[in-house]
């Protein structure tokens, strides 16, 4: 095993959902106090890809923070080449569910990979507000386990969230203290990530002061909940990196908190890689967005029109629905519903190219403004 320097810290990221998300929470905190500090670029999360941070790793890092996918029985190849002494595990979903054997279960065993072969006297961070997550294989770790959550009791747990300009604040004990925290980001998916910062920093000896400050900077990864403001008091949610069924229902409660009074659009492109569950998947969505009250909805793509379908069986009305197989009568069509006073959420799979229709709707609100002026 290739580690240049066995005692720093290696933190290991991984789950369905928020991986890239929490590994850039993580780095923003531990930068306010350690100069060098090494982490997986973008989201090159394969087994070659933490071999190859392994070899950059120098005398003078100060930590290591690697995101690992461990997806399919080539995850516990990340294991041959370090062992991380922080193991995080964000969430148990339907993300690739078709690649990882068509069942909750196999997922959660694909995740257990961080478990077995982490550094078995480490610390393990979970979310225990993730009903999948006690699925998870752990009963023969000898090392520490620390949770995270908002709903049940967990050791780092957010009270008193707050959607305000710009961000989330909350609150969370640290020392029987109640210490108050922003995120330059929205959601409460998001509170839960910053959780994971917040508890290994503070194991790692962080100050309060020294959290606060890194959570502040962090900055999010490309089209992850990029909220941009339009002309004619309108936003632009860019969440189109990529989709499952769980983090579609997350970026809906963003719309409609940032959609108070306002019109609520959501543009959705197909969820790939759900395998078995790709019906029940896009007809969960689609009963999520009729029960929450999205005002209008835009589907693009053949397993998306599966959403049209579970929401107008949950009672949306078809009027408010659209789906289409093509992206030009999509955007053609949404040339019609670009208003003031809106909130459109773009958000699908990364094959599905949503970002393609998010710069659409960018830049018509952009030139329709310049019009009447």
């Amino acid at each position: 095993m290739a580690s240049r320097n066995p005692r720093i810290p290696v933190i290991g990221v991984t789950g369905s959902a928020g991986k890239s998300t929490t590994t850039a929470f993580i780095y923003s905190v531990l930068k306010t106090n350690w100069k060098n500090v090494l982490k997986t670029p973008g989201n090159r999360n394969l087994p070659k890809h933490t071999k190859e941070m392994v070899k950059s790793i120098r005398p003078h890092h100060k930590a290591v923070i690697l995101e690992m996918g461990l997806g399919r029985a080539a995850g516990k190849y990340h294991f041959r080449h370090i062992k991380p002494n922080f193991g995080v595990i964000t969430n148990v979903g339907t993300a690739h569910y078709g690649k990882l054997g068509n069942s909750i279960k196999a997922t959660a065993r694909k995740k257990s990979a961080m478990i077995k072969y982490m550094n078995p006297k480490g610390t393990l961070l979970l979310n225990n507000d993730d009903e999948n997550s006690k699925l998870l294989t752990k009963k023969n770790f000898k090392g520490k386990i620390v949770t995270v959550g908002i709903k049940n009791k967990a050791h780092y747990q957010a009270k008193n969230i707050q959607y305000v300009n710009n961000g989330m604040t909350f609150q969370v004990s640290l020392n029987k203290k109640l210490e108050s925290f922003f995120i330059p980001t929205f959601g409460e998916h998001n509170v839960i990530n910053a959780l994971f910062a917040i508890a290994i920093s503070r194991k790692l000896g962080f100050t309060p002061s020294q959290i606060r400050v890194g959570l502040r900077r962090y900055k999010a990864p490309a089209r992850r909940l990029k909220v941009i403001p339009l002309p004619n008091n309108s936003l632009l949610i860019d969440d189109t990196f990529n989709a499952n069924p769980q983090s579609v229902k997350a970026a809906t409660d963003v719309l409609m908190k940032l959609g108070e009074g306002k019109e609520k659009i959501a543009v959705l492109g197909s969820m790939l890689e759900l395998g078995s569950y790709t019906k029940k998947g896009h007809q969960e969505v689609g009963r999520y967005l009729a029960k929450k009250g999205v005002n209008k909805v835009f589907v693009l793509g053949k397993k998306a029109s599966w959403i049209k379908k579970g929401a107008i069986a949950a009672g949306y009305p078809s009027k408010n629905v659209y789906s289409f197989t093509y992206r030009e009568p999509l955007h053609k069509t949404l040339k019609k519903y670009i208003k003031p006073n809106s909130v459109i959420l773009v958000k699908g799979s990364h094959r599905m190219y949503m970002k393609d229709t998010s710069e659409f709707i960018a830049n018509y609100s952009l030139a329709i403004n310049k019009k009447k002026r």
